[in-house]
């Protein structure tokens, strides 16, 4: 196939697959199969398709665009999740969140570096680096456990708890892969890097990120709600600010070496603050949820061609399918199980919240991000762990999370339409 016949066959593809994402949500809506499942499909039905060479994009040989792909669907997919929630920010009001950030997650994390240790065999640096780059929720994949569109009441303390953890636990991990690097880069022989980690990789990056994002968030709300004499940006009615927003957020904390993941959705959190009830929230929401779709579905459809083009089976063994299993169905579950004991919540629900941490694109970035920075041992083998606990995570939460979601609405007497009205705080 010559380059201009590619070129133009990429574009029907392109156009056919947007066209596709754009339709299959409401067709996919009451059935139990989820529209990145669809979009890996498709991704492995090209790869074998007439239609090769189409371009491929495989992670581990363009590791520079795969860091930044990511990175970039990851900021525009906090922005959305920030607008989205209608809560306020409070202690006992995201208690849950608190919960699952400050004990599920480290304890996650030392789970699946345990396990890369024990039954992959990987170096200090690589096992913790697997278990920081797993142990995120993903905000980009997990939309049918999310919350609704801003102001539509589609709020209940599960998908609330789901949407404010994956908000924030891809910026907090941070410190975690941080010292992942620090490890591989002195070999495991030293602890001199441990004082710098916690001054600056806990400490300034964390306090930048959520200042930095307040600060934007404060200014942005200003020049959006605030400005007298119908200059202001919700005036226009144009839903691109959103992406302007993402951008500014991100870029300026890190210019400030900040967390930037932690300040988008920061960011989008204090915007909501300054007016709650503007409808432009709603329009800023849609126009960021259609960006964040379309490069989800080029990613993933690029993901499912790298499944059936075979390079990610070379590296999968037994010890990759007991870490998988054990990752998906013990560490993520135990350890968000226990972070809720004590937590006012009928059981039931507090499984939904404990099972359903979906874990995908970020955990592409941070394996990306490290590589960057250091050399880590068994690199291939975390790179092949990593890929196929996402693709057991898509197709395992993405059947079942439509049918359990109807079965726990339907057991609290609620409908499809949602409403936060006589729901408890958590």
């Amino acid at each position: 196939m010559n380059e201009l016949n590619t070129y133009v066959v990429t574009l029907l593809i392109f156009g056919a697959i947007v066209l596709l994402t754009a339709w299959l949500p409401m067709a996919l809506k009451r059935v139990p199969l989820s529209l990145p499942i669809c979009c890996i499909a498709i991704g492995m039905a090209l790869a074998w398709s007439p239609f090769t060479p189409l371009p491929q994009f495989n992670p581990l040989e363009n590791m520079k665009w795969a860091e930044h792909l990511t990175e970039f669907v990851i900021i525009v997919a906090l922005m959305g999740a920030g607008l989205k929630i209608d809560r306020p920010l409070g202690w006992s009001r995201w208690m849950i969140t608190w919960r699952l950030l400050g004990i599920a997650m480290p304890l996650t994390i030392a789970a699946i570096a345990l396990l890369g240790w024990s039954v992959l065999g990987l170096g200090a640096g690589s096992a913790l680096l697997l278990g920081a780059a797993l142990a995120p929720t993903d905000p980009v994949l997990a939309a049918d456990v999310q919350v609704g569109p801003p102001q539509t009441g589609e709020e209940d303390d599960i998908r609330f708890a789901l949407t404010s953890e994956a908000g924030l636990n891809d910026g907090l991990s941070f410190p975690f892969v941080m010292a992942a690097i620090a490890i591989a880069g002195s070999g495991g022989q030293t602890t001199d890097w441990l004082g710098s980690w916690l001054l600056f990789d806990v400490g300034w990056k964390l306090v930048a990120g959520v200042g930095v994002g307040w600060l934007v968030g404060r200014a942005l709300g200003y020049l959006t709600f605030k400005i007298p004499k119908g200059g202001s940006i919700a005036k226009t009615g144009d839903g691109l600010a959103a992406l302007g927003f993402t951008c500014v957020s991100y870029g300026l904390t890190e210019l400030a070496h900040g967390y930037g993941f932690v300040a988008v959705f920061v960011t989008a959190l204090t915007l909501r603050s300054v007016e709650r009830r503007s409808s432009f929230h709603g329009e800023l929401h849609d126009f960021g949820e259609q960006i964040e779709r379309m490069l989800m579905m080029v990613l993933l459809v690029c993901f499912g061609s790298i499944v059936a083009e075979g390079s990610l089976v070379q590296h999968v063994d037994w010890r990759v399918a007991i870490v998988t299993v054990a990752t998906l169905g013990l560490a993520r579950p135990l350890a968000a199980w226990i972070s809720l004991l004590g937590c006012r919540r009928p059981a039931a629900e507090r499984a939904i919240v404990s099972v359903f941490g979906i874990r995908g694109l970020g955990s592409i970035y941070y394996l990306a991000y490290a590589s960057s920075k250091a050399q880590f041992d068994g690199m291939q083998t975390v790179w092949a762990t990593v890929l196929v606990i996402i693709l057991a995570s898509v197709i395992l939460h993405g059947i079942a999370v439509t049918p359990v979601m109807r079965w726990i609405d339907r057991r609290r007497g609620v409908d499809s339409m949602r409403s936060m009205k006589d729901q408890p705080n958590l």
